[in-house]
């Protein structure tokens, strides 16, 4: 049986009778008679499950590309930003910014490019930046908060945002908050 993925947690399965049926993998669904007349966990189902477990076909949620930042291919989200796991940035995660130093928490990497992002208050896109010479104007743009400003026991949400460059931070593994 062959297994092409169609979104949203979709998969076409190409039985060997020459019939294709539609696997719903999040809802545990198939539109094959045997699943749907006897309402039993078919081999379609089964099937598509193997084939997401052994990497063969992306999860629900993930299609296969190259990621935008390192290059690999990998499953990437199926909205947002082409970035791989490994590339990935959470909310929480602790970075450093290459420029001053700094110690930033990224608040969320957005879909949105660096030279499309349009920063009002610099008057210019955050590729134009002065400070971001230089890192490529194709990155996605992470916002990041400073955690040592302000009001101590202001949550994450309720300090100002700033957009940088992928590029511009050095995220430590050793540094990710679990």
């Amino acid at each position: 049986m062959a297994v092409r993925p169609l979104g949203s947690g979709r998969y076409a399965v190409d039985s060997s009778s020459g019939a294709t049926y539609v696997v719903d993998l999040p809802r545990g669904d198939c539109s094959c008679p045997d699943h749907e007349i006897r309402g039993e966990r078919c081999k379609h189902l089964r099937r598509v499950a193997l084939e997401v477990t052994e990497r063969r076909v992306p999860p629900p949620g993930k299609r296969r590309a190259d990621c935008e930042l390192c290059g690999h291919e990998s499953f990437v989200p199926e909205s947002g930003p082409a970035v791989c796991g490994d590339c990935w940035l959470e909310r929480g995660d602790i970075a450093t910014d290459r420029e001053t130093g700094d110690t930033v928490v990224v608040y969320r990497l957005t879909d949105e490019r660096a030279d499309e992002r349009y920063i009002d208050a610099a008057g210019c896109t955050v590729a134009k930046y002065p400070k971001n010479e230089g890192y490529p104007p194709e990155d996605p743009v992470v916002e990041v908060v400073y955690p040592f400003s302000g009001d101590a026991d202001s949550a994450l949400d309720e300090r100002p945002r700033y957009a940088f460059p992928y590029a511009r931070l050095a995220v430590h593994e050793e540094m990710l908050i679990e």
